[in-house]
């Protein structure tokens, strides 16, 4: 029996949340999700536009969602970090469990640890003792290496890469491109810049960029 989901943001982020589902359901050879539709606060009318082409309804905003059945699942499919925080927050009333969804052109290793909500998309490698938390997004092509402990909300963009035995704090976003180096900590709500290369910890907060990121 599949299980149902509503994916949450109409935008780009949320339509390749809906390509996971898709490649779920081909690669299992059944539907093991059912995807009911989007909700969305503020959709633009190009997105709207989007959304109808892939043939999946629209339900409206948010408050939507107290009308689902209580085992219904839901998707962030929002790309930032604070964005998405914030939402999940506010979503919590519903009581409505968050879905893991791993496409099946990604690898997760047989001992990672992951909180609900764990995204995870095409290309994306994740490999030993790798301990993740709630609604953590890893773009594609992306590489989180062994020993790593990332907090709640992270989003590593596509191409990123975390080696070993690095920390990151709740609500880091590593840019495309970016590298972390080993043994390092990213302090909560840093963002490290596209293309960065981290080659020391870096503060809570704190914005980084460049070669090496300063």
């Amino acid at each position: 029996m599949s299980l149902d989901v509503v994916i949450v943001g109409c935008g780009g982020h949320g339509r390749e949340v809906l390509g996971i589902v898709r490649a779920v359901n081909a690669a299992a050879g059944a539907p093991v999700w059912r995807v009911c539709g989007f909700v969305d606060d503020r959709p633009s009318e190009a997105n709207l536009k989007r959304v109808q082409r892939l043939e999946v309804p629209y339900l409206g905003s948010t408050a939507r969602l107290a009308e689902q059945p209580a085992g219904t699942h839901l998707a962030l499919g929002i790309g930032d970090p604070a964005a998405r925080r914030a939402v999940d927050r506010r979503l919590s009333a519903y009581e409505l469990p968050a879905a893991v969804l791993v496409h099946p052109d990604a690898t997760v290793g047989p001992d990672a640890v992951y909180g609900e909500g764990l995204l995870v998309f095409p290309g994306a490698r994740i490999t030993t003792n790798v301990t993740l938390g709630r609604h953590v997004h890893l773009n594609q092509n992306s590489v989180v290496a062994h020993d790593c402990e990332l907090g709640d909300h992270v989003s590593v963009n596509p191409l990123g890469a975390v080696s070993g035995d690095c920390r990151l704090g709740d609500g880091v976003l590593i840019g495309a491109g970016a590298v972390v180096l080993q043994k390092l900590r990213v302090g909560a709500d840093a963002t490290v810049g596209a293309g960065a290369c981290v080659v020391r910890d870096v503060p809570a907060g704190a914005v980084v960029k460049g070669v090496p990121a300063r």
